[in-house]
């Protein structure tokens, strides 16, 4: 089990900056379903393969299928080679660390993207930490009070140290 930082608690990106990640990222995802879905179109009209037909016109089962499969592979991809970082972290100025400070593995952004697809996931934030945080052991932190945090506690144990010239 990771150790929890109390830095990182500290500095937890707050509830409405967690929703408005959601809602930018939610927006992206519409819009990349749509592209693929015209472009599946366009691609079943011109090659009649069934695949393309069935990426925008199948059954609920399959849209469902199709749907959280994307989400997925978004987070997962957005996070995973971003930094800890998805369009709306970037815009909203957050990152996904883990609970002892380093850089999120690829087994953690993993269990969190997968996460995200249990119902009601994000009510679990009305409680201390949401599941997918919880159960991945990260944080999405606001980076310029992390950071700034860090390096003062970089500064105050630096002093005293002896300088080498």
């Amino acid at each position: 089990m990771k150790r929890i930082l109390n830095v990182v608690e500290y500095n937890k990106a707050s509830l409405w900056i967690r929703l408005a990640n959601n809602f930018i990222d939610l927006i992206i995802l519409y819009i990349i379903n749509y592209l693929f879905s015209s472009i599946s179109n366009f691609l079943y009209q011109v090659t009649s393969i069934e695949f393309f037909y069935f990426y925008s016109n199948g059954n609920i089962f399959w849209q469902l299928f199709i749907g959280n499969f994307n989400y997925c592979l978004y987070y997962f991809l957005m996070e995973n080679y971003t930094d800890g970082r998805s369009i709306s972290k970037y815009i909203t100025g957050t990152k996904v660390i883990s609970t002892d400070g380093t850089k999120p593995t690829a087994k953690q952004i993993f269990y969190r993207s997968l996460s995200r697809l249990v119902p009601f996931d994000g009510l679990s934030f009305f409680g201390n930490n949401g599941w997918h945080d919880s159960w991945s052991q990260t944080r999405v932190v606001n980076i310029k009070n992390y950071e700034s945090e860090i390096q003062a506690k970089r500064e105050i144990e630096a002093i005293g140290a002896k300088e080498f010239v």
